[in-house]
């Protein structure tokens, strides 16, 4: 029986030091101060999208060429922004190949849709996650 009486006075020790503990309509945050100098940074960045500036996020381009000569891959751009004027196209050399990356798409399945559309006039294409720019 003794051990039972010691059991419960401790958990009844415990219960009212918690209880006690509690106040009521009063709550205490403690945070780091770094959040309220992210927070103004994230409102400065959303402030730079509405008034013109570009920014750099992770998102998604699709390939439509990739190839030797260089002349080849300003021609394959000039046939998209014929066909797609709105889209945006971005030509890299990566040794030995020049690419031709179009779009801007936040998400995969934006791109895949995109990609579908182009199905008519590329046989070849693929999806690459890099940086985009937000317009």
């Amino acid at each position: 029986m003794k051990w039972k009486d010691l059991v419960c006075f401790i958990f009844f020790a415990i219960g009212i030091q918690v209880a006690s503990a509690q106040e009521r309509g009063q709550l205490t945050v403690t945070k780091d101060p770094q959040i309220d100098s992210l927070i103004a940074k994230r409102l400065a960045l959303s402030k730079n999208v509405k008034s013109g500036s570009n920014i750099s996020v992770s998102g998604f381009r699709v390939q439509v060429f990739s190839g030797l000569q260089r002349q080849d891959a300003y021609n394959e751009q000039a046939k998209f922004k014929v066909r797609y004027p709105a889209y945006s196209t971005y030509i890299s050399y990566v040794q030995p190949n020049y690419r031709l990356r179009v779009g801007d798409f936040r998400t995969k399945l934006e791109a895949e849709k995109f990609m579908n559309e182009l199905k008519k006039f590329y046989s070849s294409m693929f999806i690459f996650s890099e940086m985009i720019i937000l317009r």
